[in-house]
C-alpha cells in the first residue's frame, strides 16, 4: 500500500499537472471541442505499472491507459490520469495542498493549476477575456 509521503515523491519526479487550453486567438481553427481540459497524470514504464493500479486505489478516481511509444529506444507506458473536474477539485487538489511537491518547479505548476481550476469552477474560460487569463496562465507551466 503507497503511503503520501510516498505519493507526493513520485508525482515530484514522474507526474504532471497540466490543462489544455484553447488558444483565444485560433478559435475557428481548433480541432478540440473542449475549451478548458485540466488533468493530472503519471507516466510510468510497463514494468511499474502496478503503481499505477495502486496510486487509482489510493485516490479512488482516474484511470489507468496503455500508452504506447514507438520513438527510437524508448518504451511503451503506462498511464495513471485524472481528469474529471470534480475529483481533481475533491481529491486531488486537497491531498497536494496538504502533502506539498518539494520540487519547485513541480510546485509552481501546481500552484497555476490550481489558479487555473478556480478559474474553470467560476466559469471564466467561458468568457473570451478569461480565456485569455487563462491561457496566459497555462503558458507560465512547465
Amino acid at each position: 500500500m503507497l503511503n503520501p509521503d510516498y505519493i507526493s515523491g513520485l508525482i515530484d519526479g514522474e507526474g504532471s499537472f497540466t490543462v489544455y487550453i484553447r488558444n483565444p486567438d485560433l478559435r475557428k481553427k481548433a480541432k478540440r471541442r473542449v475549451i478548458a481540459e485540466p488533468r493530472f497524470y503519471v507516466k510510468l514504464v510497463e514494468k511499474d505499472k502496478k503503481i499505477l493500479y495502486q496510486l487509482k486505489k489510493f485516490f479512488g478516481c482516474g484511470n489507468v491507459y496503455f500508452q504506447k511509444d514507438i520513438r527510437k529506444n524508448h518504451q511503451n507506458c503506462y498511464r495513471y490520469e485524472v481528469g474529471n473536474r470534480g475529483d481533481l477539485e475533491k481529491i486531488i487538489i486537497p491531498f497536494f495542498q496538504k502533502y506539498r511537491l518539494k520540487f519547485p518547479s513541480k510546485k509552481k505548476d501546481f500552484e497555476i493549476f490550481c489558479r487555473i481550476m478556480k478559474g474553470i469552477k467560476k466559469k471564466k474560460h467561458l468568457k473570451e477575456s478569461g480565456l485569455r487569463k487563462l491561457y496566459c496562465l497555462k503558458q507560465q507551466m512547465h
